[in-house]
């Protein structure tokens, strides 16, 4: 027989939707269940029902149908170890809306032709270090100056910097790693007052991008070691740790996390990491771990 446990199920509505009570008592009877506390996070933005059961697989399937199409996401977890002391995102299209090779393409004007090189990698089409090494190669003759032009101007995702500064205020570290390069990762890191940042090297000559990749790569296998490295070194174990990316080249990240959440990812990503955001802000990884709207910083 299945122990009997305690999970808990996060609603969270998008920014112009909103999650009204008839909305949770509708989600209960969809999980199949009679013994559930509901309590609000952020009246009419995010709740929590949390219950006990040994067969959660029933109640998952019963409320992912009933919220199929709604503006309101959902995380569901066991409710142990919520709040998490290590938080590892990745940057581009996660903590900040663009992606920056994508942008860079629009000096040369090729960023219709790097854009597609993106979203191969990005979906799991082509490998990262494949699609890396033909971006760069295009990119080739951007300058510095270009490149801090675009630094300047890169958007955060909305709810970035309340998520980064609520984890740590509340002891957390906090990484930024990404397949991205060094001059954007340093900058966006600083805006949101991350711990850590890895990133790859890019290779410069005259002040232009070389067009060269510099090796070793941050890929997909090094931002799961990057993960484990991190956690290690700080001593904090894996069910305490929560990962958030959007692309293929996370997914190993996420799926190495105690959560790992695919934020308005692509479907091989949504469909495959242990939870998934599609619709609200990057508030809801803090939602998911039990903080209510008036302790956000």
């Amino acid at each position: 027989m299945s122990k009997l446990m305690p999970y808990v199920a996060t609603l969270i509505a998008a920014p112009k939707a909103r999650l009204a009570e008839n909305n949770l008592k509708e989600a209960i009877e969809a999980m199949g269940l009679t013994q559930v506390e509901a309590s609000w996070l952020a009246v009419n933005g995010a709740a929590d029902l949390t219950f006990t059961s040994q067969d959660p697989e029933s109640a998952l399937k019963g409320l992912s149908a009933y919220l199929k199409d709604t503006q309101i996401d959902f995380i569901f977890q066991v409710k142990k170890n919520r709040k998490k002391k290590l938080l590892i995102a990745d940057m581009d299209s996660t903590m900040i809306v663009e992606e920056c090779l994508d942008e860079l393409a629009r000096f040369k004007g090729l960023n219709q032709e790097i854009s597609h090189i993106t979203a191969r990698a990005m979906s799991g089409e082509m490998s990262f270090e494949a699609a890396l090494k033909e971006r760069v190669a295009l990119l080739s003759g951007v300058t510095r100056e270009e490149i801090g032009q675009l630094i300047e101007r890169l958007t955060l995702m909305p709810g970035a910097r309340t998520l980064v500064a609520t984890m740590r205020f509340n002891g957390a570290y906090t990484a930024l790693v990404s397949g991205g390069f060094e001059p954007f990762i340093e900058s966006i890191a600083k805006r949101l007052g991350f711990d850590e940042t890895r990133a790859n090297r890019l290779l410069m000559k005259e002040n232009c991008i070389s067009g060269q990749l510099a090796y070793p790569v941050l890929g997909r296998d090094e931002k799961r070691r990057a993960l484990e490295e991190i956690r290690r070194a700080r001593q904090i174990p894996q069910e305490l740790t929560l990962a958030v990316g959007d692309g293929a080249n996370d997914l190993d990240m996420l799926l190495s996390a105690g959560l790992g959440v695919a934020y308005h990812a692509k479907p091989i990503v949504a469909q495959t990491a242990h939870a998934r955001i599609d619709h609200a802000d990057l508030t809801a990884l803090l939602y998911a771990q039990g903080y209510r709207q008036e302790e956000f910083r």
